[in-house]
């Protein structure tokens, strides 16, 4: 198991692919992109599967996410889920994308084993969408959405970040919209994660703000605790359901003392929190010969010393010094 001193233990993998993404959110990165990892420094395929069997049958990791960058650019995407879905016991499998590509993919994605998908959508609006990504890729997320849909993908979330001035005006909308199309709507805080460092907490769009604007238009109902769980979102029945908006207020509202992730980046670096600064390095010892129970061993003295919290509340608080899209979603 992957305990740590505070009692907690972690049962949620997220894999980042690459940190590679065809798209240039103004909230994670720069207009002429980052320095990508060298191929080399990437774990292969074969890597990533033996780390995700590790984690299912050695760790007691129950469900596995694939992030990235824009996990659907790894070539083998569909190949790496069917491995992960032959594995026993067979853990839970679901993918963060921003739905470029996923109209292509949704099926075969589905076939190998893929359970659901988490999908950034930000703005219904395609100019608006064209100011946030730097791209005119709208109508393709649209595509995406309704492919992973059709393909038994369900349920079928969409994330978005509320940009103050930008996009903040919308969140009713989408949420209305979320509703007719049969997809869960989540909202996120704009974290301090963007490659640029230049998150404002004063610019974030909160929480409670967002649920101030949504209750002007609908009948919220919070989900008790014990519906929650370990969940990042704190959800709520819309007007009395079936449907339901989630919120990830990992800023205002942090969920530190019921956090169930590890996670492994791109290039085979084991993080215990979203918000660390610090990395143990897996690859080195998997490219060294290691054993899987000695891999197993790092991998729970990678964990056993994560903080009680991320530090967000703390006015000292600094950045990751890696990006988002280098460290996974």
């Amino acid at each position: 198991m992957l305990t740590d001193t505070h009692g907690r233990t972690a049962t949620d993998l997220r894999v980042s692919l690459t940190d590679r993404c065809n798209l240039r959110c103004t909230y994670c990165m720069p207009e002429e992109g980052l320095r990508w990892l060298p191929k080399p420094e990437l774990l292969t395929d074969d890597e990533i599967v033996r780390m995700v069997s590790i984690a299912v049958t050695e760790l007691g990791v129950t469900e596995v996410r694939f992030t990235g960058g824009e996990p659907l650019l790894r070539p083998g995407l569909v190949g790496i889920v069917e491995r992960c879905a032959a594995l026993g016991p067979r853990p839970r499998l679901s993918l963060t994308t921003n739905g470029i590509g996923l109209a292509r993919t949704a099926k075969a994605l589905r076939a190998a084993g893929l359970d659901r998908v988490n999908v950034s959508l930000d703005t219904l609006d395609p100019e608006v969408f064209r100011t946030l990504t730097r791209r005119d890729r709208h109508h393709d997320v649209l595509a995406g959405l309704a492919a992973a849909r059709a393909a038994g993908l369900t349920p079928v979330k969409v994330n978005t970040v509320l940009m103050r001035g930008v996009n903040d005006g919308e969140a009713a909308g989408l949420l209305d919209w979320a509703l007719r199309e049969g997809y869960e709507q989540r909202f996120i805080e704009q974290m301090p994660l963007d490659a640029q460092h230049g998150w404002q907490r004063t610019d974030m769009v909160t929480a409670a703000e967002i649920l101030e604007r949504l209750a002007a238009r609908f009948t919220l109902t919070p989900e008790t605790p014990a519906e929650r769980g370990s969940a990042p979102a704190e959800r709520w029945l819309v007007d009395g359901g079936p449907g339901r908006v989630g919120v990830i207020a990992s800023v205002t509202r942090p969920f530190c003392r019921t956090c169930d992730r590890t996670r492994l980046t791109a290039d085979g670096q084991v993080r215990d929190c979203l918000f660390a600064r610090e990395e143990s390095d897996l690859r080195a010892v998997l490219r060294g010969g290691a054993t899987d129970r000695e891999i197993a061993d790092r991998w729970r003295t990678a964990m056993r010393g994560k903080k009680a919290g991320s530090g967000l509340d703390d006015p000292a608080f600094l950045q990751p010094l890696r990006p988002m899209s280098a460290i996974g979603g």
